[in-house]
């Protein structure tokens, strides 16, 4: 039997709050994860939070490059040894991938890189993917893991991203200003204009924003993927549609080709 594969997303404004980890989110995706492997669900998990993390124990000003540089370096290990812990409360081990934009844009790195996922996957192991911001420069970074996730999608052939998010689902205006927002259950195609506004973030550590997941969406629509966003802080949106196969909450993208 083919199994499934999927990539699952979470971002820093998720997995901290009030400048500390926010471990019980944590645990939870986790627990989430273990059942979606035992329904015979791959799953490779795109985590930011290295330079949050790295903050918590050394607060320096995440703005200026070295900085974040020095903080994505200390966080990175302490990151993975959070995710050891609680995956290993469910005997499963989980491994640390870090890729920069070059890593995806060479079809020799790619390849080995696909290698590496699918043994991992292979045996078992939860791939932990994180951009390389200690080493990444302005021309060979995403900038934000809401892109990054699109290109392990697509490049290590998952069917589908999710990614679990501040924002609960895509409105069809900011529901922060208008009452009267609605969520938007189904979006088979985004327009030049949604691309093309400003992205903004909530969050200190974030550097995305909607558009920046409108930007992942858009680019696996283009290769016939599907993206479902829906809230990281409560996963009974996500636990619905992934394992009870039913759309409570969230947006899910896909193309009608």
């Amino acid at each position: 039997m083919v199994r499934k594969r999927i990539v699952i997303k979470v971002g820093s404004h998720v997995l901290t709050e009030n400048g500390k980890i926010a471990k019980d989110r944590m645990r939870d995706l986790v627990e989430l994860i273990s059942s979606l492997m035992k329904r015979d669900i791959d799953v490779i998990l795109v985590s930011s939070g290295a330079v949050s993390v790295g903050y918590t124990v050394l607060p320096l000003d995440r703005w200026i490059l070295g900085n974040k540089q020095v903080l994505s370096a200390i966080g990175q290990p302490l990151l993975l040894k959070m995710y050891q812990e609680y995956f290993g409360v469910y005997n499963i081990l989980c491994s640390q991938v870090l890729l920069s934009a070059g890593d995806l844009d060479s079809k020799k790195r790619t390849l080995l890189a696909q290698v590496a996922i699918d043994g991992l996957l292979n045996r078992g192991v939860i791939p932990i993917i994180n951009e390389n911001d200690v080493i990444a420069t302005e021309e060979l970074e995403f900038g934000d893991n809401d892109q990054l996730s699109a290109y392990v999608a697509y490049n290590f052939d998952a069917e589908m991203l999710v990614i679990l998010s501040d924002i609960d689902a895509l409105y069809d205006k900011d529901p922060r200003l208008f009452s009267d927002a609605k969520v938007r259950r189904e979006v088979f195609s985004i327009s030049k204009e949604e691309l093309d506004a400003p992205s903004t973030a909530n969050n200190e550590f974030a550097t995305g924003g909607i558009v920046t997941k409108l930007k992942a969406g858009n680019f696996l629509l283009k290769h016939n993927k599907k993206m479902f966003l829906a809230t990281g802080f409560d996963l009974k949106d996500v636990r619905s549609f992934l394992i009870d196969g039913v759309q409570k909450g969230g947006t899910l993208f896909y193309s009608k080709r």
